[in-house]
């Protein structure tokens, strides 16, 4: 199987579009600079991606990484860090797919769609190793606040990307 990495052009794209989505979230959740910072994440594109960081499943893997810290100092003895792996050979078949859709808000809403897995996971409001009915609740949620987030913003063909998504965020009710 042949996979189409970013070209030069896209990875300036991938850059604009991860500053306007830790902008937006940053915003959403009212960090600071140095909040933000204890937020330990990297994006990888495709050329720098291992064999287990690749899936056909998603236009992005969420990966987290753990290191233990044996400096006396620190208050934890294990650190965590994530990187938002971009399958660009998926991203980029989407585009030949649907010509509506444009990089831009693209990789802005999966930006901000992992950003928010990131925050969850380090704000201890979800998990990272979940599975099953409690991963779709996960994906919803996140799908959701993904939406508050950017449903303001206002960038070409952004809406058509959260409308892509709507049945992303409904979500069953039960009463009882």
């Amino acid at each position: 199987m042949t996979f189409w990495p970013f070209g030069k052009e896209d990875l300036y794209t991938v850059s604009e579009a991860l500053a306007i989505a830790e902008d937006k979230t940053g915003d959403f959740y009212k960090f600071s600079f140095g909040q933000w910072k204890r937020h330990r994440y990297d994006v990888k594109t495709l050329l720098d991606l291992k064999n287990r960081e690749i899936t056909p499943n998603a236009f992005a893997l969420l990966n987290k990484c753990s290191r233990v810290i044996d400096n006396f100092e620190s208050k934890t003895k294990k650190m965590d860090f994530y990187f938002i792996c971009l399958q660009d050979d998926r991203i980029l078949e989407a585009l030949r797919r649907d010509k509506i859709l444009g990089l831009l808000p693209l990789l802005i809403y999966i930006f901000t769609h992992e950003l928010v897995h990131i925050v969850r996971f380090c704000n201890f409001s979800q998990r990272f190793e979940i599975s099953g009915k409690g991963k779709e609740k996960e994906e919803r949620v996140v799908h959701t606040t993904t939406f508050e987030i950017l449903k303001d913003l206002s960038i070409p063909k952004l809406d058509y990307i959260l409308e892509s998504y709507h049945e992303h965020r409904i979500c069953e009710m039960v009463t009882s």
